[in-house]
C-alpha cells in the first residue's frame, strides 16, 4: 500500500472516528413511513407509458407501483453499470388534466441512500409539480468518475442524470422544459450534486436547493467525507438515508471499496493534483458566478458533528454569493427549535422533512410566477 493510500485511508477513518459510528442514526427519519411496493399495480393505478430513449433502456417487468401517482421505473445505461431506479411522483391531476404541462423538480438523495428516501420528505409529492428521484448510487457523488475501472464499473453519474434522465423525462411526461420551471434539490451528498448540477447546466435549472450539503470542497472535512465513502468507512454520514436495513435507517455502507482517487482524483493540493476537486467545487467563486439568475436556497443545522461542517460550508457559499451580488436564501436552523419539533439540528430527515415543507411552497410560488 502506497503512503498516499495510507494517508487517504487515515483521513477517512479519522473522519469516521470524529463522527462516531451511528452518531446521528437515532434521529434519522423519526417519522418516516415505510415504503410499500407491489409486484403488480393496484387495480385503480394507471401510470403513464414510457418508451426507451436518450440512452436509457427500460427493464421489462421491473416497475414498482406505490400508488396511482407514485411509481418507480428501472433502467439500464452504458454510462453507469447495473440497473438503476427512477422514482416519479406525479401531481394528483396529472391524468385528469391532459392538456396541462407541469414543472419538474429533481431530488438527489444522500450517500448510502436510494430513491425511496423521498418518502421521508412528503412535501416533495406536490400537486403543483412532478418530482423525479433518480438513483445516485451509494457513493456516486453526482460526478463522472475519474476512474472507470474500479469495482463499481462505469460510473458516469453526471452524464446519466443530465444528458439522459432529464431528456428521457421530458420525452415521456408532460413537462415544462424551460429552466424557470425546472429545479434540482438535494441533501448531504445530494446537496453537493444539486449545487454542482445547477452550476454545470444553468440552462436546465432555474432553481436549486442544497440541504446540509457537502458544498465546499475547500474544507478538508468534506474531502475526507468523500474519501470515507470511497473506502466504505461507514459513520454518521450514513444518517442521510432512510433505507438501510428493512427501512430502519441503519447505514448499509457505501458499497465496494474503490481507489481513494476514483471519483475526483487526488484530494491533495500538491502541484495541482487536486485540480478536479477545484474544478467542481460548488463554493468556488467562478462556479457560483454561473448561478446568476438562479433561485438559490441553502438549509442547514449546526447541532451535530456533521452539520457543524455543513453550516460552515453553507455560510461560505452564502458569503461568496453576497459578494458576487447574487441573491440567495440561507436558513441555518441551529438546534432545530425554530424549524420543527422533530428537528434536533442534526444530519437527518427529522430536519430535512420540515425543511422541504418550508421550501416546496416557495418553489411552487416561483414556478407559478414564471407563468
Amino acid at each position: 500500500m502506497t503512503s498516499r493510500r495510507i494517508t487517504a485511508l487515515g483521513a477517512a477513518f479519522a473522519l469516521t472516528a470524529l463522527l462516531g459510528p451511528g452518531a446521528a442514526l437515532a434521529a434519522a427519519a423519526p417519522a418516516a413511513a415505510p415504503v410499500v411496493t407491489a409486484a403488480a399495480p393496484p387495480a385503480a393505478a394507471q401510470i403513464p407509458v414510457f418508451t426507451d430513449g436518450h440512452g436509457l433502456t427500460l427493464v421489462p417487468g421491473d416497475t414498482q407501483v406505490h400508488g396511482p401517482t407514485d411509481f418507480t421505473l428501472t433502467v439500464t445505461t452504458p454510462q453507469v453499470s447495473g440497473k438503476h431506479r427512477i422514482r416519479i411522483l406525479l401531481p394528483a391531476a396529472y391524468d385528469a388534466d391532459p392538456g396541462r404541462r407541469w414543472p419538474v423538480t429533481y431530488f438527489l438523495h444522500g450517500g448510502s441512500g436510494n430513491v425511496d428516501d423521498v418518502a421521508a420528505a412528503p412535501a416533495l409529492h406536490s400537486n403543483s409539480m412532478i418530482t423525479v428521484v433518480p438513483d445516485g448510487g451509494l457513493k456516486g457523488w453526482y460526478a463522472d468518475w475519474v476512474m472507470q475501472n474500479t469495482a463499481e464499473g462505469a460510473a458516469n453519474w453526471q452524464t446519466f442524470h443530465l444528458s439522459q434522465v432529464v431528456p428521457f423525462i421530458d420525452a415521456n411526461l408532460r413537462t415544462r422544459t424551460d429552466r424557470a420551471h425546472r429545479a434540482v434539490v438535494g441533501l448531504s451528498m445530494g446537496g453537493f450534486g444539486a449545487l454542482h448540477y445547477a452550476q454545470a447546466r444553468p440552462d436546465l435549472f432555474g432553481h436549486v436547493a442544497a440541504l446540509s450539503g457537502g458544498i465546499d470542497f475547500g474544507m478538508w472535512q468534506v474531502r475526507a467525507a468523500v474519501l470515507a465513502t470511497e473506502l466504505n468507512a461507514t459513520g454518521a454520514w450514513c444518517a442521510s438515508t432512510t433505507s438501510g436495513s428493512a427501512g430502519s435507517g441503519r447505514c448499509t455502507g457505501f458499497g465496494p471499496v474503490v481507489d481513494s482517487d476514483a471519483i475526483f482524483g487526488s484530494p491533495y493540493p500538491v502541484f495541482g493534483a487536486d485540480r478536479v476537486w477545484n474544478a467542481v467545487d460548488p463554493a468556488a467563486p467562478a462556479n457560483l458566478a454561473r448561478l446568476s439568475g438562479t433561485g438559490i436556497t441553502l438549509y442547514t443545522g449546526n447541532n451535530d458533528l456533521i452539520d457543524v461542517h455543513t453550516a460552515a460550508a453553507s455560510q461560505t457559499v452564502k458569503g461568496r454569493l453576497d459578494r458576487l451580488g447574487i441573491p440567495s436564501r440561507l436558513v441555518d436552523y441551529g438546534n432545530g427549535a425554530s424549524l420543527s419539533p422533530s428537528c434536533d439540528g442534526g444530519h437527518n430527515y427529522g430536519c430535512w422533512g420540515p425543511a422541504f415543507a418550508d421550501y416546496v411552497p416557495r418553489l411552487e410560488a416561483a414556478f407559478a410566477a414564471a407563468g
